[in-house]
């Protein structure tokens, strides 16, 4: 399954972050759990649930983002170079 894909990645970097309650390792699983719903969508376009739940996640991850680049911009630079997302819509 898609599932098992992510849980090597997401165990070395709990590894390098020792933080799971950090701001990066939030938006790490929040960018893994959006891949795994978008791939899910493709298949299933009707899934009207799952896309309300993405939504959701869409939302939290870019409320971190905001927090993340006003508190620190360079930390908020990598981590969008690392996950590959592009950069956010600041208000």
């Amino acid at each position: 399954m898609i599932k098992n894909s992510f849980i090597p990645i997401i165990s070395q970097e709990k590894k390098k972050e020792e933080n799971p309650g950090s701001v990066e390792f939030q938006i790490f699983n929040f960018t893994n759990k959006i891949r795994r719903l978008t791939s899910h969508l493709e298949l299933h376009r009707k899934d009207y649930l799952s896309q309300r739940g993405l939504r959701k996640i869409l939302g939290k991850r870019q409320r971190l983002l905001s927090y993340l680049s006003k508190k620190n911009g360079i930390r908020y630079k990598k981590l969008i170079n690392q996950l590959d997302i592009r950069k956010s819509q600041i208000r």
